[in-house]
């Protein structure tokens, strides 16, 4: 049996999966809801100006959720001319080496969204964006939506969100590609066989 810690990685991953599965059923609903009304206010000669916006970051959402879903079930991209004429070793070496390069990814995505959003730095400016805004430049918490008037940055949460569910994908990833986990069937996803290094 893994060590306690193998498990809880895998666990956490697994259960985020199903979470995303859930989320992304709800933002494709949402999505075909969206797109729906538009075109039938649209038709009716009675558009509503923040569908527009609103299925687009529906779309974004769902995008980002989905390429954290499609990172654990290893269906992202997957280029396999040399890797296919490697033996059976080389191609676990070369899996071993893209999911750590997908949590390294992860991680430095994760590191730059902190850097961006600051949250230290906004809390010690007590949450006053617009004094945090002139001290530090970085208007993130100062700009709103075009037409729903949303603050930009409850918009923007989807990438250190995208970064950490991609960064705990990968090491569980990794630690299946590594033998220290068992790999894990997923139940509620048809499609997830890939015979790419992925």
């Amino acid at each position: 049996m893994p060590p306690w810690p193998v498990r809880a990685v895998v666990a956490l991953s697994n259960g985020l999966l199903a979470f995303e599965r859930v989320a992304i059923m709800g933002f494709m609903g949402v999505l075909t809801l969206l797109i729906l009304i538009n075109v039938t206010t649209r038709y009716a000669g009675l558009p509503i100006y923040w569908i527009d916006e609103s299925a687009v970051y529906a779309t974004v959402w769902l995008t980002f959720i989905g390429a954290s879903a499609m990172t654990r079930l290893r269906l992202d991209f997957a280029v396999t001319m040399l890797t296919e004429r490697l033996s059976a070793r080389g191609q676990q070496i070369a899996r071993i080496i893209s999911t750590l390069a997908v949590v390294s990814f992860g991680l430095g995505l994760a590191t730059m969204c902190w850097l961006w959003m600051d949250p230290i730095g906004i809390a010690s400016a007590g949450f006053d964006a617009k004094g945090y805004a002139g001290e530090t430049f970085n208007f993130l918490y100062t700009e709103r939506t075009q037409t729903l008037n949303w603050p930009s940055w409850i918009v923007y949460l989807v990438l250190p969100i995208f970064a950490v569910s991609m960064t705990l994908h990968g090491l569980a990833n990794t630690l299946e590609d590594l033998g220290v986990a068992d790999r894990s069937a997923f139940s509620g996803f048809h499609a997830t066989v890939s015979s790419g290094i992925n």
